[in-house]
């Protein structure tokens, strides 16, 4: 088998996954995608839909010749097939969110939301890079600077005895919908839920730059993080790695503050 790099290639509606990163829950399909290279997976609730390997195409879910998307993630196969170099047009490149706007219209999202909450839209990456595990043993996916600045902050840490735990890295705009609709089917209003959760197109996870932290020991996502030593030494030393908390208290966009919210921006000169 191929070793084939470690990234994510995106497309509208799958994703394209290295087949060694993937763990499968029903047996037969962990033993498919063993012997496999690529792993198609949907990207709306994460459902593995096909293996690629020396046997070409194994279907993994029994409608995938009516998946939507299919033919766009084929054809961006071909990606991985040699190294992408920094530079390309693939490797900052991202993907058109337009449909992302008809959406949040949908679900009643203000039309003026982007003026009035000062949150910037963000298109999905075509191209994301592994950046280890988080918390869960999930994969995490970042921009590839973004990636090698949470390497380097994480080793620095350790060197003086704190332990960084990555929450969640990149979500696309469909997960971030889901999250919506599921609070808005408990009740919740919409109103409520955007103090929480930005809109989908505009969290800052969807740009592949943005981390939640953790530290063992510690609930994720709560406020209870700025009170411990992880906290203590991102303020210090996170700006020396281009990371950058999104939402300290009172922040003018609205969103509840958040501890554990770090972004890569870029590496400060010198």
């Amino acid at each position: 088998m191929r070793a084939l790099p470690l990234v994510l290639v995106n497309t509208p509606e799958i994703e394209l996954w290295p087949a060694r990163l993937c763990r499968a829950r029903a047996s037969a399909d962990a033993r498919r995608i063993a012997g496999g290279e690529v792993v198609l997976r949907r990207k709306r609730d994460g459902r593995f839909l096909a293996v690629v390997g020396r046997r070409g195409l194994v279907p993994l879910a029994p409608s995938l010749a009516r998946e939507t998307g299919l033919e766009a993630a084929i054809a961006a196969l071909g990606v991985l097939d040699a190294p992408v170099p920094a530079c390309s047009p693939l490797a900052r490149g991202t993907l058109p969110g337009d449909e992302v706007h008809d959406a949040n219209a949908a679900l009643g999202l203000p039309a003026d939301y982007a003026q009035t909450s000062g949150l910037s839209f963000h298109e999905e990456p075509r191209l994301l890079a592994f950046a280890g595990r988080d918390r869960y043993a999930r994969a995490l996916w970042l921009l590839a600077p973004a990636a090698r600045a949470w390497g380097a902050m994480r080793r620095a840490a350790l060197g003086d005895g704190v332990v960084l735990e990555a929450i969640s890295g990149f979500r696309g705009h469909a997960y971030q919908r889901g999250i919506l609709e599921r609070k808005r089917a408990r009740g919740l209003s919409l109103e409520d839920i955007l103090r929480v959760n930005a809109a989908p197109g505009h969290s800052e996870h969807h740009s592949g730059r943005a981390l939640d932290i953790g530290t063992p020991g510690e609930p994720p996502a709560e406020e209870s993080f700025e009170r411990t030593p992880a906290f203590a030494w991102l303020q210090r030393h996170a700006p020396g790695f281009g990371f950058r908390l999104s939402y300290p208290r009172d922040n003018p966009h609205g969103i509840t503050y958040e501890p554990w919210h770090w972004c890569w921006h870029a590496a400060p000169p010198g």
